[in-house]
């Protein structure tokens, strides 16, 4: 019976604990329209393994800078 008791206890104090826990703050990040990674001439490629950010990627080729709006009939 105690142990019950225990764990019910630990289980509010947790709960508690994350109620009272300050948030982090998360930046405003806005869209820069004209900021394309460059290339030049002696900067290593990186290679890369999952979910990264780069703050200076030495790129090739980016993609298309515009999207388009399609309508469609399902």
């Amino acid at each position: 019976m105690s142990f019950l008791v225990n764990l019910l206890i630990a289980v509010a104090l947790q709960v508690v604990a994350y109620l009272i826990m300050p948030k982090p703050k998360q930046p405003k990040q806005e869209f820069r329209q004209g900021e394309s990674p460059t290339t030049a001439a002696g900067i290593p490629v990186p290679v890369l393994f999952g979910t990264v950010t780069i703050k200076s990627p030495n790129c090739l080729w980016w993609g298309d800078k515009y999207f388009e709006k399609s309508k469609v009939d399902a």
